[in-house]
Order: structure tokens, then sequence, then C-alpha cells
């Protein structure tokens, strides 16, 4: 009886941790587009179902849709997130969702970053998340920071959560 044997990539996955290569459809990440909009929310609001995420209507991701970039590949839209303006000096990375298959090939980040370069080119000096994936955050320099210390954010969004009385979500900080 001949002995099953398992290709060499498959035994040097099981002993490596996962890492931030290329996935092999290499996912072009732009600007999000009206089109973008229903593959988008049924994305983020995929997450929000399961409770990771707050949930977003049609009408807000289309009412923001400049403010968010995405992951394309072969025409489907797998990653999305957002930089949301809340005060002179502080901006928001929002709604960052990564299709399940795409995950652990670095298009979080890759997604990130380009809203990150944006809130320096408009002067805001810190960009935060709410978040529950703080090892994420902390890859890209993130540091944990007390909510209260997010006032504007507090003031403008949190009053209207459905989870203030119960938000479990980290706050995070970069000085960019």
């Amino acid at each position: 009886m001949e002995q099953m044997r398992r290709p060499v990539a498959d035994t040097i996955a099981l002993h490596l941790p996962p890492s931030p290569i290329p996935h092999p459809l290499s996912p072009n990440i732009r600007p999000a587009r009206v089109s973008d909009v229903p593959q988008m929310g049924t994305l983020i609001n995929g997450y929000a179902a399961e409770g990771l995420m707050l949930p977003k209507t049609e009408a807000q991701l289309y009412n923001n849709v400049r403010d968010f970039v995405v992951a394309e590949s072969d025409g489907l839209i797998v990653g999305c997130a957002g930089l949301k303006v809340t005060w002179h000096d502080l901006s928001e990375i929002i709604s960052l969702a990564v299709s399940p298959s795409y995950q652990g090939h670095g298009l979080g980040r890759a997604l990130c970053l380009p809203l990150i370069d944006e809130a320096r080119l408009l002067g805001i000096p810190t960009v935060f998340a709410l978040t529950y994936q703080i090892g994420f955050f902390a890859k890209l320099g993130f540091m944990i920071v007390p909510k209260h210390t997010l006032s504007q954010k507090v003031w403008q969004d949190c009053v209207a959560c459905p989870k203030q009385s119960c938000c479990d979500e980290t706050a995070m900080i970069l000085p960019v």
C-alpha cells in the first residue's frame, strides 16, 4: 500500500506561523466606488452579525463611500476600511473587514496604511481605532488608551451606539 505524502508546502506551513505573503489572487487596493457598496455592506454586516463590529446601512456606506478603500480581487470586494475624520486632531479607522479566506496575508495592513497616510496628509496628528483586534493594531504601532481620552468620539458617536453601556472594544491610538 502506497503511503500518502503531504506536499512539502503543507508540511512547512504546519511549522511556521502565518506570514503576510501575497494571496494567490493578490487583491488591488483602491478607493471605494459607489458600485462597491453592496459588497462592502455584505462583508461588514457579516462581521456585525457575529458581534465583531458595528453594522452599516447601505445609506451610511453610500453617504461615506469617499472615506473608504477596498481590496478587489477578480471583481469581488474582499476587504474594506474607512477613515473618519472625528475632529481637527483626530481620525478613526472604521469598518475594517477582510474576507476570511484573505486573512493572514497582510491585507488588513494594506487597507490601513493608505488611510493612515491620508490622515497624515490631512494634518491630523492622531488616528485611533476601537477594536477587538488588539494584536493587529499593535503591529501597526497603535497603543492602548482609555476610551474617555477620545472625548470627541464619545461625544459624537458613542452616545448613540447600541453598545454604549456595555462597550467592550479597546481604544487604540497611533500618533502620525
